[in-house]
């Protein structure tokens, strides 16, 4: 039962895993799934359509027309006059005013030599107005947005608020980060400004800035981002609404999961649970950018400020304002407090649902079980392709989520949920290949030789039922007198008797590529060139006949060695062996339930009658004429041509004698030939001259060969017909009457 279900529960074990990834390691995943996030952002970043807001560059030009940075107050006073002469609704500064202008004359006298020529000068100038008052009061004639910075050193420096904060849901404060300590610009700048707020960037893990945030928290107060109040002081509200879990309309379920979203006049702004907005880049737009020089020079040429929001920052590399963004390794800070007003006033935002973990999770969930169902009944190549086809819908889902609907939802772990059960169900798909594969080695290694095995294990689906037609190459291997020898044993004794004989000659029949068919008491049968061709399968046949009763030899010397010390006298063994070669049907025969590899058909038959007609002739080997015919290196005798119970085509049979070297051995060239006269004598019904060679080939001796038997068969058959004529019509041909 496990065993059958372990497809399943490790991939749903590895799926749910992956799930609670989310929860165990939130960071590295929140950093690849960014990654991503600015990948969709370059493919297809925020159309720029124009809009109420312009940044006023102090550039490279601009340094190099008024001088080197920070400017006296007095100029950026100028600058402000100016900006509100060309119709600048709100003007933001993405600069910090903290320490009284050095260039402001109160602050330059003290630092004159106290001389006579300097002490009328000292006093008339100490007069003069001084440069942060200029500047406070060109602040207070224009709708001007003075901006500080937080940071982790407590100090007891109070920002000014400018604007209310009302609030649905939970208190979003706990949802914030609360700072200690805060730069600020001068008191008299913070009191003219009609707004104040924050200039901090918060880069994610890579230095790269993807979500801005809209709120922050100094010792439990609120303030707001710069563009955020830029945009409120444009649309003239009063303040802003804070929406947080457990607001009207947003299902929390209890839990305080954060900050929803920030109105200010009728835009809200959805914001994540720590008051952020993703950055929807455009990429650096000139249309944006107004040189400062051109606003102080008057030379405003096409390009207008009216009406618009104005944000005064620097794009010069020596000022050091450059961040990184998804879409550019070095943009000027100020570009980024543009691009979220525009956002604000256009409605154009990015936007990772609160909804997009629990739908993600459940996404998830839903195609791993349905991947974990299908994938262990798919082959790899099918398996690779569905998982091919999850991925590629995978990210083309998430890419319309971005490029119709702005949602960031993330590919990552779906695809990587999708990898896990791909490769883990692949992993177990191997894993119990292999099994089966050892399996099919382990079953047919006692019947097959290794490389047909080999072969059976690399393609299991030959294990079928169902066969096909070829040549092959069969042996019938049987030992004589076989029920009169058994009678010797006791069944244990029997036993070890017989695996001692079969388990050799099993060997020897592997060894020369044959497959075991099957063992019938002390018979074996056995054939080559299937289930592997075997162009060789007939001289592969015959060596393996031969090899065995060499074998035969040796263990019968064996034997009578055992029987001297005293163990049971078996007698000397004896195997008649029958080898045909014809067209057989081979394959897996049986059933459903239960089938073996074999072979059937006339030649397999005929090979069983071959091995029992063996001990007629007095042969150890008798084999078929399509077995010798045109096969070289063997040393073949023909025998009879007999007509075998319920065939009506007679057989020619021969003894195999040996290999190629006893066509040279001393006397058997005499024998070959006189052995075949005598044949042509005997079938030409030449009683006498027959009767006289096989007497005389009986009397012959070659070392290795015993032939007496077939050679006094043929004389006691030449007197019979030599007394009772087979009639004229007689075609030499032996009936065997038995099988």
């Amino acid at each position: 039962m496990i065993k059958r279900l372990l497809p399943h529960l490790i991939p749903v074990f590895l799926l749910f895993l992956v799930v609670s990834l989310y929860s165990l390691i939130p960071e590295p995943l929140e950093a690849v799934r960014l990654r991503f996030f600015d990948l969709f952002q370059q493919m297809q970043p925020r159309l720029y359509e124009p809009a109420p807001v312009k940044i006023i560059d102090v550039d490279e030009e601009s340094l190099a027309r008024h001088g080197q940075w920070p400017w006296p107050r007095s100029l950026i006073a100028q600058l402000v006059l100016r900006l509100k002469e060309e119709g600048a609704e709100v003007i933001g500064f993405d600069v910090l005013f903290p320490e009284p202008d050095r260039t402001s004359p109160r602050n330059i006298v003290p630092l004159w030599p106290d001389t006579p020529e300097t002490s009328r000068l000292k006093t008339e100038i100490a007069n003069l107005p001084d440069h942060d008052e200029i500047f406070a009061k060109a602040i207070g004639e224009a709708k001007v947005v003075s901006s500080f910075s937080l940071h982790r050193e407590a100090n007891k420096s109070e920002p000014v608020r400018k604007a209310g904060f009302s609030f649905a849901g939970d208190m979003p404060g706990q949802f914030l980060s609360d700072f200690p300590g805060a730069v600020t610009s001068l008191p008299g700048i913070e009191k003219a400004a009609a707004g104040n707020a924050i200039v901090n960037y918060f880069p994610e893990y890579d230095g790269i800035i993807r979500r801005v945030p809209l709120l922050f928290q100094l010792r439990g107060n609120l303030y707001p981002q710069l563009a955020l109040e830029a945009t409120r002081l444009f649309l003239g509200a009063p303040g802003y609404i804070v929406k947080s879990s457990g607001g009207s309309g947003e299902a929390s379920f209890g839990k305080k999961t954060g900050i929803v979203a920030i109105k200010v006049g009728k835009h809200v702004i959805p914001t994540d649970a720590k008051g952020r907005i993703w950055l929807y880049d455009t990429g650096s737009i000139p249309e944006r950018y107004v040189p400062a020089w051109r606003v102080l020079d008057k030379d405003m040429g096409d390009q207008s400020v009216k009406d618009s929001i104005v944000f005064i920052g620097t794009s010069a590399i020596g000022l050091k304002d450059l961040r990184s963004t998804p879409l550019a390794p070095s943009a000027a800070g100020v570009e980024l407090h543009a691009q979220i007003a525009e956002q604000i006033l256009q409605d154009r935002y990015l936007y990772r649902p609160d909804w997009a973990i629990g739908a993600e999770v459940s996404f998830i969930v839903a195609l791993g079980l349905v991947l974990v169902l299908v994938m262990p009944h798919l082959g790899a190549a099918v398996s690779a392709v569905l998982c091919a086809f999850c991925f590629a819908g995978i990210y083309y889902g998430s890419w319309i989520a971005y490029s119709q609907h702005q949602w960031l939802v993330d590919p990552l772990i779906p695809s990587v949920a999708c990898l896990v059960i791909y490769l883990s169900s692949s992993l177990i798909h191997f894993l119990q290949t292999d099994s089966e594969k050892r399996h099919i080695r382990g079953a047919f290694s006692r019947y097959l030789a290794p490389a047909i095995v080999a072969e059976l294990a690399n393609n299991p689906d030959r294990l079928r039922l169902g066969g096909e037609m070829k040549e092959m190459s069969l042996l019938f291997a049987d030992i004589r007198g076989f029920t009169t020898l058994s009678e010797r044993f006791e069944p244990e004794e029997l036993t070890h008797f017989m695996n001692r004989f079969l388990t050799p000659m099993t060997e020897i029949i592997l060894q020369h590529k044959g497959t075991i068919d099957k063992y019938m008491g002390d018979c074996i049968m056995a054939f080559w060139n299937a289930p592997l061709d075997d162009p060789e399968h007939r001289a592969h046949a015959c060596r393996a006949a031969l090899e065995m009763q060499a074998h035969l030899v040796k263990w019968n010397a064996e034997l009578e060695k055992e029987t001297a010390a005293g163990a049971k006298n078996f007698g000397a063994v004896k195997l008649g062996i029958g080898l045909n070669t014809g067209r057989c049907c081979v394959g897996n025969m049986g059933s459903d339930q239960r089938f073996d590899y074999s072979a059937m058909g006339d030649a397999v038959n005929l090979a069983s009658r071959l091995e029992s007609l063996s001990r007629n002739y007095g042969v150890e080997i008798l084999a078929g004429e399509n077995t010798r015919d045109n096969l070289p290196g063997f040393c073949f005798l023909e025998v009879d041509t007999v007509r075998v119970k319920g065939k009506t085509k007679p057989a020619r049979l021969f003894a195999l004698l040996g290999d190629a070297s006893l066509e040279n051995a001393p006397g058997f060239t005499s024998l070959k030939s006189k052995h075949a006269q005598m044949l042509a004598a005997y079938r030409s019904q030449s009683w006498k001259e027959a009767l006289a060679l096989a007497r005389e080939l009986k009397g012959m001796k070659i070392p290795g060969l015993e032939l007496e038997m077939l050679y006094a068969l043929y004389a006691q058959r030449i007197e019979q017909y030599a007394a009772v004529s087979p009639g004229q019509d007689w075609d030499g041909v032996t009936i065997a009457m038995s099988k």
